[in-house]
């Protein structure tokens, strides 16, 4: 454990203490007698001494000290009870603090650096009672800390404190980080000096684990153009994850007005806690990872095993229970997983006490048993609550269950194949399963499609098929070569989530259909516009029958989510879903592609696709440097890759080919799509190293996808898109896109979930902050022309219009009336408004009349003079003319700024006079009204 910093004169102690490690900064020593065989009378001694002491007076064996160079005092920092426990803060010391020392002249910076870091330390391990909400006492004193040295309004509310150093240029600087709903603060008083640091959540553009020389590890915040580094974390990881949370809580309740309305937490940003924080975090990974609906809550998880009947193993996992499912992941998640939804179980039991081992049975006569479960009493107790079962009904024993005696469980069982046999059928049997008159009239394509059939049929007997199937090594390597016509509609809506979506929400598409039908909007009048260009050239759609399936499903979405509505490639998607999925089925897989699956890709600033694109660009930067060497400008990859995103290669592949890849999207998400298209590039990195120009590029790249074709297609002739660009070149080389899929996986398959939901979050800041630039550098482009500000003061101008905007949305107890204030799909001008209240808080910081006694009511007039259409909100154009006149303006424009504000609204003709009768208004008119006013 760390301790307070004291001072031990080592004159002394040497005899009772021995020195194991040392370096120029730090000692780790061993008490005398510990540890050691025959140690002397000395440590004889010193061992007896440390047995007949009571428990308070006991000395730990370890101990750590910091020393300077030319010192003879050293402090106290650590002592531990066994050596692991002092090796795991020696090392702490080595990799976070040692490095740092170097940059200070003096041994008293360096001393007193430690022992402030120290202090800390032992700060942030006594604050893990704060986390539990056991301790309010030391919260209590770490507010009022941070509501004294930051000024900031009491509803600015704290969410938790960080121990940690920032870096002033070469030189640490030891203090306390504030994370609170909407700002990042830091504070550190050290040897006389103060420092201070505020940044607010919605301008940071870049947030980051960074590791250099100097820093083992650090967090880089990047603000404004400002970097910032905070290093010397206890629990970086946790630091920054919630750091992270906060950043893109802030974008979403300032950017995102309709995700802030209907989410109660956002809604509420004084109820935010960590431990709230943290429980939200946890379920979004539940629910994304396990893709089930959004609004589902983990509520436990279980450390435990499942008895995996077709491998006769128990798989170590977790058991993640919510209000409506119970999953299971294995810790090599590509192993084994299972979603039992709640509505399927019929009987839960506790099975067998001694393994601690439970049991649930569900409709489809399956059998799950999970072992060495913590609490499986108490656990077993809730789930016959929430399912509303007693005891399980007798099931008999089936291929994916078990019986109820002890050896089956074991494994004593055999294996059952699709025809209830021991034996194992392999894939080079699979054609005598087949009659004789059956493969006699197959052509081998058809028969391989069989093929793809049986294997998917034995998959099943073995692992069950409907929504509690087990997802394993096999069941992706199936996926890989393709879903069967036949099963491509059910499989994607098993491993996409929207069986589940379907399953709690029957008769909502009917309902949904009847109340959107008739419609009229900007939404279904695009629809329309674009029904008949969605695969024109399959026969599906070239009839009424199939263009009404499709308007009915783009319609009644566009009725179910208005935020989006429609948007182009939506048509593509579901154009595709419909050939494969009844109506229904493609209405719910639309919905789990739009609000789980590829989040904000199909709206009109598609943010989605603009980060995931900022994640191709950086996986290429890691898996193809050569490519990034070549390319001067990364912006390329980004403009090729946008149609490979939005329609899933669907608008760049032939028909027979892109379903393949839809396939594995539903299966691994939007991994599937980063992988293959990495797998793309790297196919054509020579060609693409050796164009000159970007057009060259994009000719390779449609000359390559032209000749991908699926030689496994069953689908007739007239429907495959790539029979008559094949014809014409025969002479290109023939891709085939299994094989593509398959080199993706084996060649790109480490890239990582977690590390892709990472890279979604870091690169949503920078995409979010970039439109923001954007609009900023439009707005200033725009208003410049019309006054006489510089670009720089604009700029500054509209920085100061904007955060006064976002500083109501803060503080205000209610403040969604404030945000609709904000539009994104608003043209840019007209984005952000301020209203009266608002104006006239900016109007006493920067107005030259801001000391004048009648300073409210000039404000009132002035807002009221700027809001000519009467609906309470000014934009940024009229806010900049009313200030440049103020500001730029001759005396003679500021009077008639202030004749006119002081005409009543009755007047409201005189109030809008144009230049040229302005001009009539004569000097002494102008001098008389100055005179009135004491101007």
């Amino acid at each position: 454990m760390w301790l307070r910093p004291e001072e031990v004169l080592l004159k002394n102690a040497l005899k009772l203490w021995v020195t194991e490690i040392s370096n120029p900064y730090f000692v780790l020593q061993r008490r005398r007698g510990y540890g050691e065989e025959g140690g002397g009378l000395t440590g004889l001694l010193v061992g007896t001494l440390d047995a007949v002491l009571d428990s308070t007076a006991k000395v730990a064996p370890f101990r750590i000290l910091h020393q300077t160079p030319d010192s003879q005092v050293y402090w106290s920092i650590a002592c531990g009870a066994s050596r692991d426990e002092i090796f795991k803060h020696w090392q702490w010391l080595e990799q976070n603090v040692m490095k740092t020392l170097s940059v200070f002249d003096s041994s008293d910076d360096i001393t007193s650096f430690v022992q402030g870091k120290i202090r800390g330390l032992i700060a942030e391990e006594g604050k893990s009672s704060f986390v539990k909400e056991e301790d309010p006492e030391k919260f209590r004193e770490a507010l009022l800390k941070f509501e004294k040295c930051f000024g900031l309004p009491d509803q600015e509310k704290l969410v938790t404190y960080y121990s940690c150093s920032y870096w002033r240029g070469r030189v640490p600087c030891q203090g306390w980080l504030y994370l609170s709903t909407n700002f990042l603060s830091f504070y550190s008083f050290l040897l006389g000096s103060e420092f201070k640091l505020i940044i607010s959540w919605d301008e940071i553009s870049r947030l980051e684990k960074t590791s250099t020389v100097l820093l083992t590890e650090s967090i880089h915040v990047l603000s404004r153009g400002e970097d910032h580094y905070f290093s010397m974390f206890l629990h970086i990881n946790e630091t920054f994850l919630l750091m992270e949370q906060l950043a893109s809580y802030a974008i979403k309740r300032l950017f995102d007005k309709e995700t802030f309305e209907n989410d109660p937490i956002l809604n509420d940003p004084l109820q935010i806690t960590k431990r709230g924080l943290e429980s939200r975090a946890h379920s979004e990974h539940f629910t994304s990872y396990f893709r089930l609906p959004r609004e589902e809550i983990l509520k436990e998880v279980h450390e435990c095993f499942l008895w995996i009947p077709f491998t006769h193993i128990c798989a170590l996992g977790k058991m993640c229970v919510s209000e409506n499912y119970i999953c299971f992941a294995s810790h090599d998640g590509s192993l084994y997983s299972t979603i039992i939804p709640l509505r399927e179980i019929v009987g839960i039991e506790k099975s067998d006490a001694s393994i601690r081992a439970v049991t649930i049975s569900t409709k489809g006569k399956n059998i799950f048993r999970f072992t060495d479960v913590r609490d499986f009493d108490s656990l077993v107790a809730r789930l016959r609550s929430k399912c509303a079962v007693t005891s399980p009904q007798h099931i008999p024993y089936t291929v994916t269950g078990y019986n109820d005696n002890a050896a089956d469980f074991q494994g004593e069982h055999p294996m059952l194949d699709s025809k209830g046999s021991s034996k194992t059928v392999s894939t080079e049997a699979l054609m005598t399963v087949f009659h004789p008159q059956d493969t006699e009239n197959l052509d081998p394509i058809m028969l391989k499609e069989r093929m793809k059939e049986q294997s998917w049929n034995i998959l099943f007997s073995e692992c069950g098929r409907g929504v509690s199937m087990f997802r394993t090594k096999r069941s992706r390597n199936l996926v890989v070569r393709g879903i069967p016509e036949t099963l491509r509609g059910e499989l994607w809506l098993l491993f996409s989530g929207a069986v589940n979506d379907m399953g709690s929400n029957p008769g909502y598409y009917t309902e949904i259909v009847e109340k959107s039908l008739g419609t009229c909007s900007l939404a279904t009048d695009e629809i329309e516009r674009d029904l008949r260009r969605s695969l024109p050239e399959h026969p599906a759609f070239q009839s009424d029958t199939g263009i009404s399936a499709l308007r009915r499903v783009l319609t009644a979405y566009a009725y179910r989510n208005p935020k989006i509505g429609y948007c182009q490639a939506m048509n593509i998607l579901t154009s595709v879903l419909l050939l494969y999925a009844k109506e229904e089925e493609a209405f719910w897989l639309l919905v789990a592609v739009c609000e789980r699956m590829l989040p904000d890709y199909f709206n009109r600033r598609i943010i989605g696709a603009l980060v995931d694109q900022a994640v191709f660009e950086e996986l290429i930067k890691d898996y193809l440097p050569q490519l990034t060497d070549h390319m001067t400008d990364m912006t390329f990859f980004s403009s090729v890759s946008l149609s490979w995103f939005l329609t899933l290669f669907i608008s760049v592949l032939p028909i027979e080919s892109a379903v393949n890849v839809v396939d594995c999207f539903f299966y691994d998400g939007i991994k599937a799509i980063l992988q293959l298209g990495l797998t793309v590039l790297h196919f054509n990195m020579d060609k693409l190293l050796g164009c000159k120009d970007d057009a060259e590029a994009v000719t390779i790249l449609n000359r390559f996808f032209d000749n991908v074709i699926n030689k496994d297609s069953p689908l007739p002739s007239s429907v495959q898109q790539a029979s008559s660009t094949a014809d014409r070149k025969r002479d290109s080389t023939k891709v085939d896109i299994t094989e593509l899929i398959r080199e993706s996986n084996e060649r790109f398959g480490a890239i990582r979930y977690e590390d892709v939901e990472s890279m979604r979050t870091r690169n949503r800041l920078y995409v979010i902050q970039t439109l923001e630039n954007t609009t900023r550098q439009n707005v200033v482009r725009v208003v410049s022309q019309d006054v006489k500000f510089s670009a720089a003061d604009l700029e500054e101008l509209y920085y100061i219009f904007k955060k006064e905007h976002f500083l109501s949305c803060y503080w205000s107890v209610n403040n969604s009336s404030i945000l609709s204030h904000h539009d994104p799909s608003l043209p840019y001008l007209d984005q952000y408004h301020i209203d009266c209240q608002q104006f006239r808080t900016l109007y006493h910081l920067l107005s030259p009349w801001a000391y004048s006694a009648s300073v409210d009511s000039l404000a009132l007039w002035t807002f009221r003079l700027l809001d000519e259409n009467s609906d309470g909100l000014i934009n940024f154009k009229e806010f900049a003319l009313a200030f440049d006149v103020l500001f730029n303006g001759s005396l003679t424009d500021r009077l008639k700024l202030l004749f006119k504000m002081h005409i009543p609204p009755a007047f409201t003709e005189v109030a809008t006079m144009s230049p040229s009768e302005e001009a009539k208004l004569s000097k002494e008119e102008l001098m008389h009204f100055s005179q009135l006013h004491g101007k």
